[in-house]
């Protein structure tokens, strides 16, 4: 490795480079891409996202470490790192970036049958089929194994009947993986893991209106489900641990967003101005972007640590605390955005913002839900507390 990190690393550095230069896209540069992964009809009707996901998926470079015969480019974590810089250092973003990139792949590479990773990875890798997360019930939110969405056996299929909530994206999805309770007498060992086609009948999806406008979260329901056997991960009941890797990919993921956060530096100058010595003309704003920025920067550092310890597989119990440590900085990056742009940064509609200050306005709503939603604050702490720290109940 030390070898690689020499001349082929800067000559792989130097492809990588000249290629996302020719080929991304300079309308989409500094783009919210969060916006893209949310909101499918955005996306799609978005010429240049559609050019980009296109160029992005022939190159295979949006799943580069997965095998080709998964659809990725079978390329090693090294020179999937450079690439992820080298699209940051122009403003870019993955646009095969999803769901399914960032949860469900990752877990069915290591939890599911060669089938199922045959029928579904391809189409992760080029984007082109959309999942959501069919977890969290209206009595199983952050107290996730109390779910009583009931999956039965009817021996040539499952039979699934009940209610799942704030589910991103269900009404744009193609298929669904999901919790389900197979076993009604235990607790997490009654759980298994199911992957649900969306179009099949009984199934219903209503979209919940945000406090920032967005509808982007649902409630799904299950009337009589039917699906195919061959559709269960793992064992029955084994639900419970695949569901944790899977959080655990999720949480790594966040590592990949540097590249997709605007930085704020350049907006407080056009907004704030600047001093006789080109600082932010504002001390104590400047004082706290750096010290949002330095604990951006270290949460990145500890989550690139931690997946390197995690590659040996199971759980890790810093999930929890970085969980908590990832929407504060956020929540707090949200505020100093709006902050900075002072008026500017409370637009909802009108002519006098622009598209940007407007996104900024909802982006800052949203970001209230980021320690409550994939398990409150509170509850993120408890597990800390007990997992991590061990402490006494």
């Amino acid at each position: 490795m030390a070898e690689w990190d020499g001349m082929e690393a800067q000559s792989f550095r130097q492809e990588a480079r000249a290629w996302l230069r020719a080929n991304f896209p300079p309308s989409l540069t500094n783009a919210p891409s969060i916006h893209f992964v949310s909101d499918r009809h955005a996306a799609e009707s978005n010429a240049d996202w559609r050019l980009w996901r296109e160029r992005m998926a022939e190159k295979r470079w949006g799943v580069p470490t997965w095998e080709p015969r998964y659809g990725g480019a079978g390329l090693s974590e090294a020179q999937a790192k450079i690439i992820g810089q080298e699209l940051a250092a122009i403003g870019g973003f993955n646009p095969i970036r999803s769901y399914g990139t960032m949860m469900l792949g990752p877990t069915l590479l290591e939890y599911g049958s060669e089938e199922q990773k045959l029928e579904h990875l391809p189409f992760i890798a080029t984007n082109e089929r959309r999942w959501c997360q069919g977890f969290s019930e209206p009595g199983a939110g952050s107290d996730l194994a109390s779910l009583q969405t009931k999956c039965i056996d009817m021996g040539d299929h499952w039979l699934v009947n009940g209610q799942k909530i704030w589910t991103s994206g269900a009404d744009q999805a193609d298929w669904c993986f999901a919790l389900v309770r197979t076993d009604t007498s235990r607790k997490q060992g009654g759980i298994s893991f199911l992957l649900i086609d969306m179009k099949s009948e009984g199934i219903e999806t209503r979209p919940i209106v945000l406090i920032s406008g967005s509808t982007h979260f649902c409630e799904v329901f299950f009337n009589d489900v039917k699906v195919p056997k061959g559709n269960l991960v793992g064992e029955v009941n084994q639900g419970w641990a695949i569901a944790k890797r899977l959080l655990q990919f999720e949480r790594n993921s966040l590592s990949d967003v540097k590249a997709e956060i605007t930085p704020l530096a350049p907006l407080a100058h056009e907004y704030c101005g600047t001093d006789s010595m080109g600082r932010i003309d504002n001390p104590d704003l400047r004082v706290r972007m750096v010290r949002n920025a330095m604990r951006h920067e270290a949460y990145l550092a500890t989550v690139a640590r931690l997946t390197r310890e995690a590659k040996s597989g199971g759980p890790s119990n810093g999930v929890s605390a970085l969980k908590n440590l990832w929407s504060g900085i956020i929540q707090e990056r949200a505020e100093l955005l709006v902050e900075l742009m002072g008026a500017n940064g409370l637009g909802w509609s009108g002519e006098h913002y622009t598209d940007a200050e407007r996104e900024a306005t909802r982006a800052w709503l949203h970001s209230k839900a980021f320690s409550i939603y994939g398990g409150s604050y509170e509850v993120q702490n408890n597990i800390t507390a007990k997992r991590t720290l061990d402490l006494p109940a």
